[in-house]
C-alpha cells in the first residue's frame, strides 16, 4: 500500500470541487427526473393519438416533423411533441380545400 500526503489547502480545494460536482449532478438529476419512461409514448400510442397509420408516423419522423428517441429498436415520443404535431396536422387539414 502506498501513502500519499497532500497539503491541507490542496485537499480543501479538491473537496470543494468534488462538492460542486456533486451539486451539479444533483441539479441535473432533479431537472430530468420528470422525464420518466412511463410518460413517453410508443408507436402504437402515437398512431392512436394522431389518428394516423404507422407509415405516416414514419414519414413524420423521416421529415423531421416529429422528434423521437430510439432505445433498442423501439421508438418513443414525448407527449408534448405529439401534441405539437397534432396541432400541425390539424392546421394542414383545415387548409386543404
Amino acid at each position: 500500500m502506498e501513502i500519499i500526503s497532500i497539503e491541507d489547502r490542496t485537499f480543501d480545494r479538491m473537496l470543494k470541487r468534488l462538492e460542486t460536482a456533486a451539486r451539479m449532478a444533483e441539479d441535473v438529476h432533479r431537472r430530468f427526473r420528470e422525464k420518466k419512461m412511463g410518460e413517453w409514448l410508443d408507436n402504437q400510442e402515437a398512431c392512436i393519438l394522431l389518428n394516423i397509420t404507422p407509415r405516416t408516423l414514419q414519414s413524420l419522423r423521416e421529415n423531421g416533423m416529429l422528434a423521437y428517441s430510439q432505445i433498442c429498436h423501439k421508438i418513443y415520443y414525448i407527449p408534448e411533441d405529439i401534441q405539437k404535431t397534432l396541432s400541425l396536422l390539424l392546421k394542414r387539414k383545415e387548409e386543404q380545400p
